[in-house]
């Protein structure tokens, strides 16, 4: 859900430019390989400018800085990488949204007691931000919450429920998990779930299914992003690129908690459903 709101968003702003999108992407978000032979594709074909979400911060450096020699702008967008190549950035504020991941968990627990992380991969930039932020703000404000394990779950639905049933065999007294993306947090749910655990859970974006969890309580809250505007600005910024124009270097995309009394509102559910039928079309 992730993706196709980001792929809306950027479909709005193409209509409004009149550009065409080529829209592509490697089957699992671990393929770096594969996500370097997409764009190296799309140098080769002279696209105008290329809008690329990294998926690892320093594998991707190499293309995006042959782009650069050649002229393409690069928009990178919701993950940072490890070079200053680049046109403009549009990504949430990860860092920022761990610590109000933190923050929440601090409230939730009474600022005491046991808690994991269901993390995502190394390398990953926006996730490894998020985790930093929440790792820094608990050692930083909340002494009284101890960081018991961090492991693994690869962008990987059954990984991350595999990791978080781990954690809750190794650490029995737990108190609250912080999951740090979609999969990580479908699979922590479905730990909770499968073992009717009472182990409060903070996650990260959003999908039907998480939705449905926050709405019954499986879910404490959930940190979301935005996008359908991330893909949007992103579209925008290139084309101000093509068009001789000077775009912001970093647009930092405020994150928001959403809890359960949220679900409903008007401004969330313009988030969280964008009309994917009227930019997608057959692709929803």
């Amino acid at each position: 859900m992730f993706w196709k709101s980001v792929q809306a968003g950027a479909v709005a702003a193409a209509r409004e430019t009149n550009v065409e999108i080529n829209w592509n992407g490697p089957a699992t978000e671990t393929d770096y390989n594969g996500q370097l032979q997409i764009v190296e594709a799309m140098i080769t074909r002279r696209v105008d400018a290329i809008c690329l979400a990294p998926i690892d911060k320093k594998a991707m450096v190499g293309v995006v800085e042959r782009a650069a020699r050649e002229g393409i702008p690069v928009i990178i967008f919701d993950s940072g990488i490890d070079t200053e190549n680049f046109v403009a950035q549009v990504a949430t504020d990860n860092y920022e949204a761990g610590r109000i991941a933190a923050d929440r968990i601090s409230l939730i627990t009474g600022g005491a007691g046991k808690i994991v992380i269901v993390a995502v991969q190394p390398g990953a930039a926006s996730t490894m931000a998020r985790e930093q932020g929440f790792e820094d703000r608990i050692k930083e404000k909340y002494r009284g919450i101890q960081i018991a394990d961090k492991r693994y779950g690869m962008a990987d639905f059954a990984k991350s429920l595999a990791v978080a049933e781990n954690m809750l065999t190794a650490h029995q007294d737990l108190v609250a998990m912080f999951a740090s993306n979609e999969s990580s947090a479908v699979g922590a749910a479905q730990a909770l779930k499968g073992r009717q655990s009472k182990v409060k859970l903070v996650g990260f974006d959003w999908s039907p299914t998480l939705l449905d969890d926050l709405r019954n309580g499986l879910i404490d809250s959930l940190v979301v992003q935005h996008p359908f505007k991330m893909g949007y600005e992103s579209v925008r910024a290139a084309v101000a690129s093509l068009n001789g124009q000077t775009p912001m270097k970093i647009n930092n995309l405020a994150p928001r908690l959403l809890v359960r009394e949220d679900l409903g509102k008007p401004d969330v559910e313009a988030q969280l459903n964008p009309d994917l039928k009227k930019y997608l079309g057959s692709a929803n």
